[in-house]
């Protein structure tokens, strides 16, 4: 618009300059026609082969690990550039170590820095940052500003593409949540170290009272005349499967109590990292959906080197909201998993209904458990289910510890690749 303002002065002037017979008014106008026309086409070619790029120094970190975010400029032409502004738009959950950044939006901050760019010059700029929250951010979109040398005219691009960056949840020594390692998992392996495999099937033997109806070989029996009852070989693999609830109030409000989600996405993490290092094949189930899909999180249970990663990547995603209740979720999740497994639920606000399901699946070669999260102890039901604790106060150092805020971050779309290091 100013330029647009500009030409038509100059026009005039030199109307005015020819009218009256002016010569200065009409060098006047010539030398603003010519500054017009130059400014015109400086800003026609000012974004032109000006390339910019930006990359992380890892994309895949620990809770409180620090990264370097690097941005790239560079101007591929004979044109420099009086001034480049570069407003690049990031997540606010990252803590910003060098460098200032405004508000821009709900948890997005910008950051804007202008500087003239030289022929054929490149400007790298890298900025120190610090992940103290657990989450997947993304960094971008990015828009290039330039012009002419007096400013009346300016261009401007946008690079869509973004990077992504994902914080797993801390990971903490069980003892530190209050949880005995050796209570708990003690008691899975007394429960499940040796079960009978129903696919490994050792031979039969004449029925015994108490046998379950189930391993009757009927076949056998006919050609004895006899009962005969299937004997299975006995397996020492172990499975957990690890349930999240990401309810923190109690129905039928909605909301949710921070400190609450993310304590159980840690003790959700250091339980399968233990669990891991133990032997165990760990599943993780979490009743949210996923943001590729309208299934839930789920993790199939592996013993693989990546598996702990696999868990983290998940957890690191986890949001506010149920997709579904998790009394209904169980049941919906139990009958898909492994024979055998035991069930390690983990809830801030366990109704009745999904103690009354815990109980049901219990069952020969399957066990159950309940870790509730803050607030009073739940009252250990009948029936023998295991019901662990982590008090207020164990709680309350881990998050602490931690410094978490009040709203963890919304994890987009991403790309996948390796993380750095190893878990």
């Amino acid at each position: 618009m100013r330029g647009n303002l500009w030409l038509f002065l100059s026009a005039l002037i030199l109307l005015i300059s020819l009218i009256l017979k002016q010569v200065p008014l009409f060098v006047l106008s010539v030398l603003l026609l010519l500054s017009a026309g130059a400014s015109s086409l400086w800003n026609r070619f000012c974004l032109h082969r000006v390339e910019f790029s930006r990359r992380l120094s890892s994309s895949r970190v620990f809770h409180g690990e620090e990264i370097i975010y690097e941005t790239e400029i560079v101007n591929k032409k004979i044109l420099p550039l009086p001034w480049l502004n570069v407003e690049d738009e990031l997540p606010e959950d990252v803590t910003l170590l060098k460098g200032e950044a405004e508000k821009a939006g709900p948890r997005r901050v910008v950051m804007n820095v202008t500087s003239p760019v030289g022929i054929y010059h490149k400007i790298r700029r890298r900025y120190p940052m610090r992940c103290m929250q657990r989450g997947v951010f993304t960094f971008g979109p990015t828009i290039l500003r330039s012009g002419d040398l007096f400013g009346l005219l300016q261009r401007e691009t946008r690079y869509q593409e973004c990077e992504h960056l994902t914080v797993y949840p801390r990971l903490v020594p069980l003892e530190k949540l209050g949880v005995s390692s050796k209570q708990l998992f003690g008691e899975m392996r007394v429960r499940n170290h040796l079960f009978r495999d129903p696919v490994l099937t050792a031979g039969v033997r004449d029925y015994q009272p108490g046998d379950s109806i189930k391993r009757i070989h009927w076949k056998n029996s006919a050609r004895f005349g006899k009962l005969q009852t299937k004997v299975y070989e006995p397996t020492t693999t172990i499975d957990l499967s690890i349930f999240l609830d990401v309810r923190t109030v109690k129905e039928p409000l909605w909301g949710v109590q921070t400190q609450l989600q993310e304590l159980g996405i840690i003790a959700a993490a250091s339980i399968s990292r233990h669990a891991l290092e133990s032997g165990f094949r760990v599943g993780l189930y979490v009743n949210q959906a996923q943001f590729t899909s309208e299934a839930p999180i789920r993790v199939p249970h592996s013993r693989h080197e990546d598996q702990l990663v696999h868990i983290l990547e998940a957890l690191a995603q986890v949001q506010h909201s149920e997709t579904l209740p998790m009394s209904k979720f169980i049941r919906h999740e139990a009958p898909a998993l492994p024979w055998g497994t035991t069930l390690l639920v983990i809830a801030a606000q366990p109704t009745d209904k999904l103690v009354a399901n815990l109980l049901d699946l219990k069952r020969p070669g399957r066990s159950t458990a309940l870790i509730k999260l803050g607030g009073e102890p739940l009252d250990e039901p009948s029936g023998k289910l295991p019901v662990y604790h982590i008090s207020d106060n164990a709680a309350w150092e881990v998050i602490e510890s931690i410094g978490i805020s009040d709203n963890p971050a919304q994890p987009p779309d991403r790309k996948r690749d390796k993380p750095r290091g190893k878990v």
